[in-house]
């Protein structure tokens, strides 16, 4: 009998909270247009607007810190592997 002290008091504090967030939500404008966003998925990307990803250039990732390699090789000339 002693938990029910416990148990109630929470149960009515987070209903309480889920009444606000619910409040909140519903001000905001978070429940205005539920249809549009699931049908925007269905829809035709522009492919001119969208630009191929680029690779970083050597200043972008750091490699122009580091030190140069002991054996004079280039660190773009290498494979995806660096083995010394």
């Amino acid at each position: 009998m002693a938990v029910m002290y416990v148990l109630l008091p929470a149960a009515l504090l987070f209903a309480v909270a889920a009444v606000i967030v619910f409040a909140w939500a519903a001000r905001s404008g978070q429940f205005d247009d539920l249809e549009t966003p699931a049908y925007r998925i269905l829809g035709e990307d522009d492919p001119s607007s969208a630009a191929p990803p680029q690779a970083p250039r050597a200043s972008e990732r750091g490699d122009a810190a580091r030190p140069p390699r002991q054996d004079g090789r280039d660190r773009e000339s290498l494979d995806v592997r660096d083995d010394p």
